[in-house]
């Protein structure tokens, strides 16, 4: 089970196509103990609950953006797809910063009365208000790196569709961790992006010098989305609208459930197994997993390895042909459009 903790790193998005663009910052993330909040924020004098502070967390930054229990929201999207969630939920995100955040994906880590992984729930949110949450049981509890996928539900970038898979990839070795996303279309791998951390003691003198080390640090998100935007759209990227259209409002939250990865080949998973030149340094106060480009070109490779053994095996839907999530919760005005198209049906 990963440690509740302050967690310093960098994050790099890489787009590949139509238009190559790179770049990359410094972030640093919590993991909390969704059962321990109130006792982890009496402990520090820089982290609140439901209070200003330096940081802080507020159960409305998550799900519906609403007050209330966040754990027993998560626990009824992981019922609601089968799994079971009723030990330890742990959730990885950035705190507020002076009273503002934007979490562009947060992770829920759900586990059994056992302490066993039993899912884990990819909040991804956008920058018009929208929230998805993807919601996708873990095949082996045990496993140090987990391979996921799920089809896009929710519009991101207005520089990529909705005709895309993603595909997560969550590693932990000790104190060290390692996120890898990336967008699949027809052609292959389109964007990637990758977050490594290192573990620190959550206490007020390692939060004080991660706010130092990367000051507002999600205005500098928001900044750097919309900055990058403006860039692709200068070297020609072409705009595409969400599913609903400019004029229609944008779902505040909704989930889905996802499938998990076909089991990635033996040779794949040799060279997991081995330590990553990264984390063979030391002495550096930096982050000692691989380096995030090292990670996005690694999970691109194994993507393609993995997808040539599933087609191998002779499997009827191929990666970028997997079929779509069930839905788990959408919001009202979805649902009774849906029933209104049923009825009409039925009518005619």
């Amino acid at each position: 089970m990963i440690e509740p903790g302050l967690y310093v790193g960098s994050v790099m998005h890489r787009r590949l196509r139509p238009v190559q663009r790179r770049f990359e910052y410094r972030v640093f993330w919590l993991v909390l103990d969704l059962d321990r909040l109130r006792e982890t924020s009496s402990a520090l004098k820089l982290f609140s609950v439901e209070r200003f502070n330096l940081l802080s967390f507020y159960a409305r930054d998550h799900g519906e953006g609403r007050d209330g229990p966040l754990r027993d929201k998560v626990a009824a999207l992981a019922t609601a797809a089968g799994l079971l969630a009723d030990g330890p939920m742990l959730l990885l995100t950035m705190p507020r910063v002076l009273g503002y955040v934007f979490n562009p994906i947060s992770v829920f880590f759900c586990h059994d009365a056992r302490h066993r992984l039993t899912a884990i729930v990819w909040e991804v949110s956008n920058t018009f208000g929208g929230r998805h949450s993807y919601v996708i049981g873990v095949d082996d509890p045990d496993a140090t790196a987990h391979r996921q996928r799920c089809r896009k539900a929710l519009h991101v970038s207005p520089f990529i569709g909705m005709d895309i898979e993603y595909r997560f990839r969550f590693a932990r070795r000790g104190d060290r961790l390692a996120i890898g996303i990336a967008d699949h279309d027809r052609d292959g791998p389109l964007m990637a992006a990758a977050m490594t951390a290192e573990r620190r003691p959550l206490g007020d003198r390692a939060l004080l010098a991660a706010f130092t080390r990367a000051p507002f640090e999600t205005a500098k998100v928001t900044a750097a989305i919309h900055w990058e935007a403006f860039r692709l759209w200068l070297k020609g990227a072409r705009f595409r609208n969400g599913p609903s259209g400019d004029d229609k409002s944008i779902p505040r939250h909704s989930a889905s459930a996802g499938l998990s990865a076909p089991r990635p080949s033996a040779s794949i998973r040799a060279r997991e197994s081995e330590p990553d030149e990264g984390e063979q340094r030391s002495g550096r106060d930096d982050i000692e997993v691989e380096q995030p480009s090292e990670l996005i070109r690694r999970q691109l490779v194994e993507s393609r390895a993995a997808a040539e053994a599933h087609r191998d095996e002779g499997n009827e839907n191929e990666p970028d042909q997997a079929p779509g999530p069930p839905d788990l919760m959408r919001p009202e005005g979805e649902r009774g459009e849906q029933a209104a198209g049923e009825q009409e049906e039925l009518r005619s």
